[in-house]
């Protein structure tokens, strides 16, 4: 199964939500996180940035074989791996890394445990594509105005099945009022708290979960069909 996480607006939070989710899941039985918005590797607390990821793959086009995207991966704690995002210095052409970017889904769908992509904005080709062919497609957003205007307009919206929803206190929208403009259900509200951010500045959010991140996060994934299990002691928010 492929979940493919995506923003209309940067700083929602998609970053830390996907680490969210694929961590829950891990911890009920084994995740895999795709990363191709370039941030999974320090919000998960390794040393660096793998210097070989995802878009090495895709620049070597749709021909790049699938076994190579298990030699990508990096444990990062028991029962999760990271496909970093990587780096090259020759990009491919927009028509062949979308095609690459299908095909790059397509394999994400195929593995043997549930893989969550991070596309940050969803805007460049290969990004698209793999929201195009994800089992599920997720929308991050805070209650905002700007936000909402642009998720409207975003071609990723015909992709996203349902919200993610950054609850920040003082807004005027709310879940009701996103479900509404977006016309898709709000699946799980993520309240800002200080301790999420806490742990994600402390590089500590792979070993010690927040409970304001866990319980929305295991609520997302009974709502698109995995069951993640009961909490193993995560922190306390």
């Amino acid at each position: 199964m492929l979940c493919a996480l995506w923003s209309p607006k940067g700083g929602s939070g998609t970053t830390t939500i996907v680490a969210a989710l694929a961590l829950a899941a891990a911890r009920a039985g084994g995740a895999r996180l795709a990363d191709l918005a370039g941030d999974q590797a320090a919000m998960l607390g390794l040393a660096s940035d793998p210097p070989t990821g995802l878009v090495d793959w895709l620049a070597a086009g749709p021909d790049a074989p699938t076994e190579a995207l298990e030699r990508l991966a990096v444990d990062v704690v028991p029962g999760l791996t990271l496909l970093p995002c990587g780096s090259t210095s020759h990009p491919p052409a927009a028509a062949v890394t979308a095609v690459a970017g299908a095909a790059l889904g397509v394999a994400l769908r195929d593995g043997s445990v549930p893989t969550f992509a991070d596309l940050g904005a969803a805007t460049d080709p290969a990004a698209h594509a793999v929201l195009e062919v994800a089992d599920v497609g997720l929308m991050v957003v805070r209650g905002c105005y700007l936000t909402l205007r642009r998720a409207v307009a975003a071609p990723g919206l015909a992709a996203t099945h349902g919200i993610v929803l950054v609850d920040e206190p003082g807004r005027s929208l709310g879940a009701r009022e996103v479900a509404d403009v977006l016309g898709r259900p709000v699946l799980a509200r993520v309240p800002v708290r200080s301790a999420v951010a806490r742990a994600v500045d402390a590089g500590v959010i792979a070993h010690r979960l927040p409970d304001a991140l866990a319980r929305p996060a295991r609520e997302a994934l009974r709502a698109i069909g995995i069951d993640p299990g009961a909490s193993r002691g995560e922190a306390a928010a």
